[in-house]
This record gives structure tokens, sequence and C-alpha cells, in this order.
């Protein structure tokens, strides 16, 4: 195993340890120590299981559970040396419980409306593992939490948000308040939120919408919450910002980068190089044919995990081919958006609890990232907020619906997001909803795709820049699409096709999956916000797009 992994330039993965990011913007914080991950824990078994390609999806063996200690689990497979692919299963079967399948069909007559189907799901997609089993790679949580569906059994950071915005419609506080506690608890023990509650998910993070869920137990006073959770806002924000006072002009660190001006925004990053655990076999072979180095690819890799959009033409250098994944060389318009909010969010809860200087740290820090956006990201002919090359100093081309964030967050100014509007009904709006991109290379953040989150980020962008009949011509469009799939498969999935509405979507490195957590949050939050539109099936019932059209 040694040999193999030298060949493909992959080293051990690091000790399950890291520095924690500070608890605030400039003190320090000790280390955490990390849970081990199974790769940590089963070494070269681990390895062999997953290069076996056992099982069809590549996340179930990471997901088991030991039935004995990795000690004598280890010393079995050294002493059998099982090296035939099913030899290898049955030894693995007899040791390791693996995950099983949950229904995520409500109990409810054929037919139900969707709102009934929905507000039914949010109990079967809840669990609860106050405690875990031991060497489990399954991260334990104080309270219940809703999972998004299918492969996806565990809580995620940046779906939840999108969960929690329909749990809200459905009535379903407890559970906000409990997925919010958990979110608290993760910043807490780690530094940072995990993009998802597993041991193989701690070296990277999600899209930061911690602070838009806090937002959510207090909508009528979003400061009052932001100030409860301050410290945890305070140490995630300083875990994104980590590094940020030893940089060079065009220098970067970490999830930092130094732009040509000496202005600090982000990118997306993960704190290791190596084959992702619950994608090794994968990862490894894109390394072999890729004729890159292993251990950038795989940090490319996982950064775009980190990003949510894993993966799409965002992140391809080619803007075709996975194999040219440059992530980690990305400045992008989304998480420096959500950064804006997040740093939006520290000022307002600085002031309700009377932290002046605190108040005005961050008061300036969200200026100054406002200006850098404008000078790097924003481009004036595209009417589109870009993402940036910042080796090359260079703006991508290519429009994403990323462009939305900067209006979701407040960040664009009235003039950006009209130009937006514009961009948006040129390029991405489309029968079903927004496309992801324009592009078409069989990933699943590409086009013929829309998603759940995007649609919100889009709806929720427009509306606070007064462009409330182009919001609903969307959220028509996506519900329309989302209730003619529903009528004819009788649940919700993942992803849709919105060039070829009642399509589901495809692509990507697993099967369509069926729940699905903010499919259904998005929905039915859009469905209280426009009722007359609930229940459509067609785009030709919507609102026309030329009507709204300057």
């Amino acid at each position: 195993m040694a040999a193999a992994a030298l060949a493909l330039g992959e080293a051990a993965p690091p000790p399950a340890s890291q520095t924690a990011a500070p608890a605030t913007a400039t003190q320090p914080a000790p280390p955490v120590a990390f849970p081990k991950t199974p790769r940590e824990l089963f070494g070269g078994l681990f390895v062999a299981v997953q290069m076996a390609a056992l099982y069809p999806d590549s996340k179930a063996f990471p997901d088991a559970v030991p039935k004995a200690s990795p000690e004598s689990i280890l010393a079995d497979f050294r002493r059998l040396q099982p090296k035939p692919p099913d030899a290898l299963k049955e030894f693995v079967a007899a040791r390791f419980e693996l995950p099983s399948e949950h229904n995520a069909t409500p109990a409810l007559p054929a037919g139900a409306p969707i709102a009934a189907h929905i507000d039914a799901l949010w109990d079967v997609l809840t669990r609860e593992s106050a405690t875990v089993p031991q060497w489990s790679s399954l991260l334990p949580l104080p309270r219940p939490y809703v999972v998004p569906g299918g492969r996806f059994r565990e809580m995620y950071y940046w779906d939840s948000y999108f969960t929690m915005l329909g749990l809200r419609e459905s009535g379903r506080d407890d559970l906000v308040r409990d997925m919010v506690a958990n979110f608290a608890s993760l910043i807490d023990r780690f530094g940072h939120v995990p993009n998802g509650t597993r041991t193989y998910y701690l070296s990277r993070s999600q899209p930061p919408f911690f602070y838009l869920m806090v937002g959510l137990l207090d909508p009528k006073d979003p400061p009052a919450a932001y100030a409860q959770f301050l410290p945890q806002l305070k140490r995630e924000y300083a875990f994104w910002m980590q590094g940020e006072g030893e940089l060079a002009k065009g220098g970067s660190h970490r999830r930092v980068v130094a732009m040509p001006d000496g202005s600090v925004l982000n990118r997306y990053w993960d704190d290791r190089d190596t084959p992702r655990e619950e994608s090794l076999r994968e990862d490894r072979e894109l390394a072999r044919t890729s004729q890159r180095i292993p251990r950038q690819l795989y940090r490319d890799i996982r950064a775009a995990a980190e990003s949510g959009w894993d993966f799409g033409s965002r992140w391809f250098a080619d803007g075709r081919t996975l194999a040219t994944i440059h992530t980690t060389e990305i400045v992008p318009a989304d998480l420096n958006s959500l950064l804006f909010g997040l740093e939006g969010a520290i000022r307002q809860g600085c002031e309700r609890s009377h932290h002046e200087v605190c108040a005005r740290e961050f008061a300036e820090r969200s200026a100054r990232r406002r200006a850098a956006v404008d000078r790097y990201l924003w481009d004036e002919p595209a009417g589109a907020y870009l993402d940036f090359e910042h080796p090359r100093g260079q703006r991508v081309s290519r429009v994403s619906a990323a462009t939305l964030y900067p209006l979701f967050t407040g960040l664009a100014s009235k003039r950006q997001a009209a130009a937006v509007g514009v961009t948006l009904r040129n390029s991405l709006l489309k029968a079903g909803g927004i496309v992801t991109t324009p592009l078409d290379t069989g990933q699943q953040w590409d086009s013929p795709n829309g998603w759940a989150p995007l649609q919100w980020i889009g709806v929720a962008g427009l509306g606070q820049f007064g462009q409330g009949k182009l919001a609903e011509v969307i959220a028509c469009r996506w519900m329309a699409n989302v209730n003619d799939v529903y009528a004819k498969r009788g649940k919700l999935v993942e992803k849709y096709d919105v060039l070829v509405p009642g399509r589901v979507g495809g692509g990507g490195e697993y099967p369509l999956q069926d729940g699905f957590g903010w499919t259904n949050g998005v929905m039915r939050k859009l469905m209280a916000m426009y009722p007359a539109d609930a229940n459509v099936r067609s785009a030709d019932q919507c609102p026309k797009v030329e009507d709204v059209i300057p």
C-alpha cells in the first residue's frame, strides 16, 4: 500500500488534530484534537476496500460501523490477507455493520398534496446521535437534526439553512432551534462547522451560512440572535480568516488570499491534500489519468467539495474537464458575499452587546471587503459578479448563478443588482428555473441542472433590490418544475432539469438522491411566499418574463 501511495504522490493523512482558528479575529486558540478518520483507523484495509470498489457507493464503507477494535480487525486482516474481492467483502461483512438505506417516503396516501408530503417528511428525515458507536465516523450531536436524505445520512452544513426555511413554514421551530444548537456545538468543539458530521469531513467546511441560520431564530430582531451566538460567529469568522495578518501582496494561506492591492479576500480550501475518503478510488483514478501533481489535484477536488459545488465548470481551468480543476486558484463571488454577510452579522451582534470596538472593527472589515469585491469580482461589461483567478490576476469570463450572491447578502449596489437582473434573464433563467451555469459538461453543477438553494438565493436577492416581479417568475417556474416531477414520481429529489421542466437532474459522481432536504425546504418556503403560484405545473401558467423587463 505504501508503494501505491507513493506512486501517486500521496502522503499519509496528516494527524487528527490541527490548530483551531482563533476565538476572535486576533486572539489565538489552543490546538483542537480531531477524532481519527476511517483511513487513519484502518490504514491498508481501508485503502484495499475502497480501491476494490466492493460497494456501488464509495461512501458506504467510510460510514460503516466496526464491530471490534481497529487493532483487532487489522490483526485479522494481516493474518488472513483476504485479497480477492469476494474474500475481502466477506471479511468486511463479518467485522463491520454497513449503513442501511432509509425509506424517504412518508406514510401518506398516494397523491397527497405536496405541502402535506413535505410536512410529513421532516420526521422521516430526522435523526438523533447524542451518542455514537465507538470508532464510527459519525460525529455526535446533542440535539435532533434533519438529514438531506439518501446517501446523505448525516447533518450537512449549507444544506441545513435551506432545510430550515421549510421547517419554519411547517411550524417546526423546535428543529430549527435544535439544528442551530448543533452547529454552535460543532464550532465550540472543532473551531468551525465541518462539511458534514463525519470525521472524514473535518478538514473542510462549507459555505458559511451559520449566521443566516442564527437569524432565523428571531426573524423580527436578528441582531438579538447574533448577540446570543456572538462567540460562535466570531470563531467561525476567525477560521475563514486564519493567517490574514501574515500575507504579502499576492500571497495566500489556507482560505485567505492577498489581492494585488493588499486587500484580503477568501477562497475555498481543504486542510488535506489526499484523496477524499468517501471517493478514494475515484480521486486516485483521476490523478492517474490527469498527468497533474496528485497532491494539488486532491486539494483542488477537496476545495470544490468545500464550496458545495462539487463539481462544475466554475472550478475547471478549461471550463470543461474535471482533470483541470483548480479551485484553490479561484477567489469566488459566493464565498466572499457570505463572509460580507457574516461580518455584518457580527457587527450587529456587537452593537447589540454594546461592544463598540468590535462593532467598528467589523464595519471596517465589511467595507474593505465590499471595495475589494467591487474592484476584483464585479465586471461591468458582463453585468455580473465573476470569479477571479488570483495567480493570473484576471476574472473568469464564465457567468454562473454565483453572481446572485452579492444581491442575497446585500453587498451589491442598486445599479449592480439591476445589471445582474438583466444578465440573469439573458443567460441563466430557463423554463424550469435558474440554471447553475450555461455550460453542459456532464457535471451536476452545470447545465441543465437547477438546484433549490440557488433558486432561493435568486428569489431572495432580487426581492431585496425591488425586483420582486422577476423573483416571482423564478419562484413560479421552479415550483412548476417540482410540482410536475412530484405528480409523476410522488417524491422530491435533489436536483432538477431546468431546460426541460418535469425531468429530474443528472450527472455527477453518484445517482440522483431522493428526499430531499433543501428541495423540501425551499419549496415549502416559496409556496408560502407565492400562494397563487404554489400549485402550477407549467411555466406557461407563470408570470411572463417580458412583463418584468424595464
